[in-house]
């Protein structure tokens, strides 16, 4: 069902390819939508549980392609440093293929919210948890359940 690498030698093996998921700043999800079009959006992002997981505005159009189908990816680059005398790219990166799931219960939602503040603000939490409290009903959190990992590094 999934594709293979067509670089093998590039390949990394599952814990190395979660290791470049856990360091990358930010990915892009890749959907479809209704009108043929897929749709590729950079996104902040935390991993728990096996997911990768990601906060959002109540509706858009990320929300209304996972809407039409839950099918997706997720691509990080965790590394790129153009080589230019090699004509090359030193490179790390990760694509996830799942299906993306709106969170419903408020425990796991607080968890992946709490575990994006810790990524991105941890100099701040107490501020963050005021924060996220204020707008917890407001915000949508969807997990990827990852189906199939590929990752991948210039060796």
């Amino acid at each position: 069902m999934f594709r293979e690498i067509t670089l093998k030698e590039n390949a990394v093996d599952a814990e190395k390819t979660i290791e470049i998921v856990k360091k990358g700043s930010h990915g892009v999800l890749s959907t479809m939508g209704n009108d043929g079009y897929p749709y590729g959006v950079p996104l902040n992002y935390t991993y728990v549980n096996g997911c990768i997981c990601f906060h959002s505005a109540q509706k858009g159009h990320k929300l209304e392609n996972i809407d039409y189908t839950k099918k997706v990816s997720f691509c990080v680059i965790a590394k790129s440093t153009v080589l230019a005398n090699k004509f090359d790219t030193d490179y790390e990166s990760s694509i996830a293929f799942g299906e993306a799931v709106i969170v419903k219960d408020n425990a796991e939602k607080e968890e992946i919210l709490l575990s994006i503040l810790n990524k991105y603000s941890p100099d701040y939490i107490k501020a963050g948890k005021k924060y996220m409290a204020k707008y917890f009903d407001e915000t949508i959190v969807v997990k990827i359940v990852v189906e199939h990992w590929t990752g991948k590094m210039h060796i």
